[in-house]
C-alpha cells in the first residue's frame, strides 16, 4: 500500500513537471561568476513559481551578440533575452521585434516607483517600455596598487599626471595601459571617456547621434590624444590579440599598470588578488567637469515569444529588491532598483563617482547605431595599431557615418 502511494506520488510529480509552463531564457552570462549568480536567481524564481519550468541556454557573450537577430526572428524564439538598454535595445523595438512591458511589471505598478526616472528613456521606445533593467555599473581606470606603490606613483587626476605615470611605468618595463582589443568594444570606452573629457557630454551625444563629423576638429583632437598614447608606446603590445579577459592577467600580475574597464573586470580578478586592484576616475583633460560610462544590463521579451505571461512574471520577479540584491550584491554591481543594497565599499565609491559626474553615457556601442559603433570601434583599434594614420582612418570612418545615418532615415 505504501509503495503504491509512493508510485502515485511519483507519477503525480512527473505529470506536474510535464504540465508545467515552459520558460526559455537565452543568456549571455557565460563568465563563471555571473553565470552562477544567475543560476541561483533562477532557482529562487523556480522555487516561488513551481508551475513554471525554466530552461536557461547560456551562450558565450560575443557569440550571443552575433546571434541576437536570429533569436528575435526565429519561430521558436526564446521567451526572455539578456541584453542592454539604450539604442542597442531600441533598434529592435523600432522593428517590432520586442514585446512591450506594462507598468504593472514593475514594483508598485510604475517604473518610477522604485527605478530611477533617468533610466526610463533608455528602457523605452516611442513611450513604451521594452526593457527590464537589472544592474548597472561604472567604468573607470582600474590599476594595480602594488605596482603604483613600488614606483611611488600617485593616482593621476589630470591628463598630464596620467602621462607622467605612463612614462614612469614604461621606463621600468611595465606596460602602462592594458587593453584586450580583440574584443573591439573595449576601445569604445577610451573613445567615450576621452571625447567627453575633451569636448563634453553634449558634444558626445551629437556625435553618437550622427550630427557631428568624425573629421570635425574637436573629434580629431580627441583621437589625437588616443593616437598619442599608442605612439608613445603606452598601450600593451599586441593588444589586438588579447580578449578583454586575457588582458586582465597583465594587470593582475603587475606587468601592466592600468586598465580602463567596467566594474565587471573584478569578476576576472582572482580572489587572492582583488585587494591589489583599485580604480580611479578618468583623468580630466582641460575641462573642470567629467563624464562616466554607466551601462545598464537587463532583460527583454521577443515579440515572437510563446510564453509571454510567464516571461512577464519572470521579469516582475527580476524587478524586485530581493531578486536584484541576490544577483548584484554577489557580483558587486549596483541594482537598477533604487531600494537595492549597495554591495560593498567599492560600489559606494563607484556610486559617488557617478553622482559627481556632469554626464553619463550608456556606452559607445549602446548609444550609437550598431553598425556605426562596430565601424567606429574597429577604427579605434586601427588607430592604436597605426597611430600616425589616425586622420586618414577617421576620414574613411566619416564616409561610413554619412551612409549609415542616411540609411536610418
Amino acid at each position: 500500500m505504501r509503495k503504491a502511494s509512493l508510485s502515485l506520488l511519483a507519477l503525480f510529480g512527473i505529470a506536474a513537471s510535464i504540465g508545467a509552463q515552459p520558460l526559455v531564457v537565452q543568456s549571455y552570462m557565460s563568465d563563471e561568476a555571473p553565470k552562477n549568480a544567475f543560476a541561483a536567481l533562477v532557482a529562487e524564481f523556480q522555487k516561488q513559481n513551481p508551475a513554471i519550468k525554466v530552461t536557461v541556454n547560456t551562450v558565450a557573450h560575443e557569440q550571443f551578440k552575433t546571434q541576437l537577430v536570429n533569436y528575435l526572428t526565429a519561430k521558436d524564439a526564446p521567451d526572455v533575452l539578456t541584453w542592454f538598454a539604450g539604442f542597442r535595445m531600441q533598434q529592435y523595438a523600432m522593428k517590432g521585434l520586442l514585446e512591450p512591458l506594462p507598468e504593472s511589471t514593475f514594483p508598485g505598478g510604475s517604473f518610477v516607483k522604485e527605478f530611477p526616472a533617468a533610466f526610463k528613456p533608455a528602457a523605452s521606445y516611442n513611450s513604451k517600455i521594452y526593457f527590464m533593467p537589472q544592474s548597472w555599473y561604472w567604468w573607470a581606470v582600474y590599476y594595480n596598487k602594488d605596482v603604483f606603490a613600488q614606483y611611488k606613483l600617485s593616482v593621476p587626476k589630470t591628463w598630464d599626471e596620467f602621462l607622467s605615470v605612463c612614462e614612469t611605468l614604461k621606463q621600468n618595463g611595465v606596460a602602462p595601459v592594458s587593453i584586450g582589443a580583440k574584443d573591439t568594444w573595449t576601445a569604445g570606452g577610451w573613445f567615450d571617456y576621452m571625447n567627453v573629457a575633451v569636448n563634453g557630454g553634449t558634444a558626445h551625444q551629437k556625435l553618437t547621434g550622427g550630427t557631428v563629423s568624425y573629421t570635425d576638429p574637436s573629434v580629431l583632437k580627441t583621437f589625437g590624444y588616443i593616437a598619442d598614447l599608442a605612439k608613445k608606446g603606452y598601450i600593451l603590445e599586441n593588444a589586438a590579440s588579447y580578449s578583454w579577459q586575457e588582458a586582465v592577467t597583465p594587470l593582475v600580475e603587475g606587468t601592466a599598470g592600468m586598465y580602463l574597464m567596467g566594474q565587471f573586470i573584478m569578476d576576472s580578478v582572482p580572489a587572492d588578488k582583488k585587494a591589489s586592484i583599485d580604480f580611479f576616475s578618468f583623468p580630466k583633460v582641460g575641462r573642470p567637469d567629467y563624464g562616466v560610462d554607466t551601462p545598464t544590463d537587463g532583460f527583454m521579451i521577443p515579440a515572437k515569444a510563446k510564453n509571454k505571461a510567464a516571461a512577464k512574471k519572470f521579469l516582475a520577479f527580476i524587478a524586485t529588491k530581493k531578486a536584484q540584491d541576490m544577483m548584484n550584491v554577489t557580483l558587486g554591481r549596483l541594482s537598477a532598483n533604487m531600494t537595492g543594497a549597495i554591495p560593498n565599499a567599492e560600489a559606494e565609491r563607484g556610486l559617488a563617482m557617478v553622482k559627481g559626474a556632469a554626464f553619463a553615457a550608456q556606452f559607445y556601442d549602446r548609444d550609437a547605431p550598431e553598425e556605426m559603433a562596430a565601424k567606429g570601434m574597429n577604427a579605434i583599434v586601427d588607430i592604436l595599431q597605426a597611430p600616425d594614420s589616425y586622420k586618414d582612418i577617421l576620414t574613411a570612418l566619416d564616409k561610413e557615418r554619412v551612409r549609415i545615418y542616411a540609411d536610418l532615415k
